[in-house]
């Protein structure tokens, strides 16, 4: 089974972009934007949906989110991420991206750069010692220790970050961050952005 494959298994959203999905822009009952990709079958999107936000969710098989097709907020994109052209949304903002147990380095840039101001960053995805409980095996595919966290320096404000070992499928090592896109919004005497509210986990 390949690794594609393998994640389509999985229809129940992660716990981590569920806990920290009420940080995503609400305006009334309709949300901003919310960009899912490697979507995958569509789990976040779904999720993010049923929250009452626009979608736009990416992958290079669509074949699992043709569904969505009928549904008036949802915008499904095929799309080769790894082709060689450049980040195809650079001339859109989002209130939030979501990315899970997908990795792919020439597109980070990209990735924060189409954050609206507020925006969110939810990424979760396999680290180094993943290779101990299964794929993805290769370094190419894993992060290095604290990579999430040098992503975002000076960037975003972190609000969590997590590194270990989860039980949760797919199980293995994981680094995973919530992030927003709001250093700028100084608002504190310290100059620093205001902090969020952290879920309960």
């Amino acid at each position: 089974m390949s690794d594609a494959a393998h994640h389509l298994k999985f229809k129940t959203p992660s716990s981590w972009i569920t806990r920290f999905a009420p940080l995503v822009r609400m305006d009334g009952t309709s949300g901003g934007r919310v960009l899912d990709v490697a979507a995958g079958g569509g789990r976040h999107a779904r999720h993010f949906l049923g929250r009452g936000h626009p979608i736009t969710a990416v992958d290079q098989n669509i074949s699992a989110l043709t569904d969505l097709s009928s549904e008036a907020a949802a915008e499904v994109v095929e799309i080769d991420l790894e082709d060689g052209k450049p980040w195809p949304f650079a001339d859109r903002q989002f209130a939030a991206i979501v990315v899970s147990n997908y990795l792919f380095r020439p597109h980070f840039d990209g990735l924060i750069g189409s954050l609206e101001p507020g925006g969110v960053l939810l990424y979760e995805t396999f680290a180094r010692g993943n290779e101990a409980f299964g794929r993805p095996r290769n370094p190419d595919h894993l992060l290095k220790s604290g990579e999430l966290l040098e992503l975002v320096q000076g960037r975003l404000q972190v609000v969590a970050f997590e590194s270990g070992i989860t039980d949760e499928a797919p199980p293995g090592v994981k680094q995973r961050i919530c992030a927003v896109n709001d250093l700028a919004h100084n608002l504190r005497d310290d100059g620093g952005p205001q902090p969020h509210p952290l879920a309960p986990a």
